[in-house]
């Protein structure tokens, strides 16, 4: 297959591991990153300082590039893997149009100045049309791309030759990918499991034993199934791999920054003490406010208990012990 240019931008483990896949099939990737001292590093050593620093890359594959200007010019395809939280900040340094670009996300989170999606975000405010925008989604965590371990990923896209485009482009003897239509679905699970990954992290952290967690993530694969299906109401299998694999291996795996983040909320960390200690973004932070939100600006009430008691003891600092309580009588 004859690809297309292909950018990608961020410099954070997802970002770096995105960059590998794409290197096993391209002669060049455009790698944009605000970081240019990070830049100097992989040009001289051959693999990124702060993140993933075991994964080695041939500097000849790669132009690398602080600006972000230069990046989309470059590129055909562009895939975003900014942490949502400073996405806009990012964006707001554009002066090329962006428009006729195919984006692509990988960013499992809500944009915090639109409280919408990111495909949501660039159609919205950007007048990027949906055939233009897809997603990469798990379940996949960037350690074990960095290790070579049997990976999958899941690529929607309202045109599946750009889906399929960007599958074959990440594809490799230790990456199997899918393709799907479902954007809007397979971006709010991204999202979603974020907030029960740092669920199942409190739970960790205030005691609570295996069974629980069993529980507790079978309760949440049914309230995505609840919300998803109220934002967007179609034909899809909760239990494919884009929705409950990606949500088991966030809630479950040691590599998860959520459970994490959750983990430490539940020993009694406050939010800033966990976001300092930790170094890294919590997706699922950010996302459970927006969540919220928009669950109760619904005409038709869904019950949504996990993401309650997150958003209760992250938003309204409410004593994690007394909610997980009452979560616990909540579900079954």
């Amino acid at each position: 297959m004859e690809f297309q240019k292909f950018a990608v931008l961020g410099g954070g483990s997802w970002a770096t591991a995105i960059v590998k896949m794409l290197c096993e099939n391209l002669d060049e990737v455009c790698w944009y990153m605000r970081n240019s001292d990070a830049i100097d590093y992989i040009h001289e050593h051959g693999h990124n300082p702060n993140y993933l620093t075991s994964v080695s890359f041939d500097t000849a594959k790669l132009s690398l590039t602080d600006e972000i200007d230069q990046a989309i010019s470059y590129a055909d395809v562009l895939i975003f893997a900014i942490p949502s939280a400073f996405l806009e900040a990012e964006l707001s340094k554009i002066h090329v149009k962006l428009k006729g670009k195919t984006i692509f996300s990988a960013i499992k989170g809500i944009v915090p100045e639109s409280g919408k999606i990111v495909g949501e975000h660039f159609h919205d405010n950007y007048d990027i049309p949906f055939k233009d925008i897809g997603v990469i989604t798990g379940p996949c965590h960037a350690e074990e791309v960095a290790l070579e371990r049997l990976s999958y990923l899941t690529i929607a896209c309202a045109d599946p030759k750009k889906a399929e485009q960007v599958a074959s482009a990440l594809r490799s003897s230790y990456i199997k990918t899918k393709v799907s239509k479902d954007i809007i679905g397979t971006e709010y699970a991204a999202m979603l499991k974020n907030i029960y990954a740092i669920a199942a992290g409190i739970a960790h952290g205030l005691g609570y034993g295996d069974n629980f967690q069993s529980v507790l993530m079978s309760n949440a694969i049914r309230e995505m199934k609840r919300y998803t299906k109220r934002l967007y109401n179609i034909d899809r299998n909760i239990n494919h791999s884009a929705y409950l694999g990606d949500l088991l291996v966030t809630g479950y795996s040691i590599f998860s920054r959520n459970r994490m983040f959750g983990n430490m909320i539940g020993k009694g960390y406050t939010v800033k003490s966990a976001m300092m200690e930790m170094n890294m973004v919590a997706e699922g932070y950010y996302a459970v406010s927006s969540a919220y939100k928009i669950k109760e600006d619904f005409e038709k009430k869904v019950k949504t208990p996990i993401i309650d008691a997150v958003y209760e003891v992250l938003y309204q600092n409410k004593n994690p012990k007394k909610v997980f309580a009452r979560l616990a009588d909540r579900i079954s």
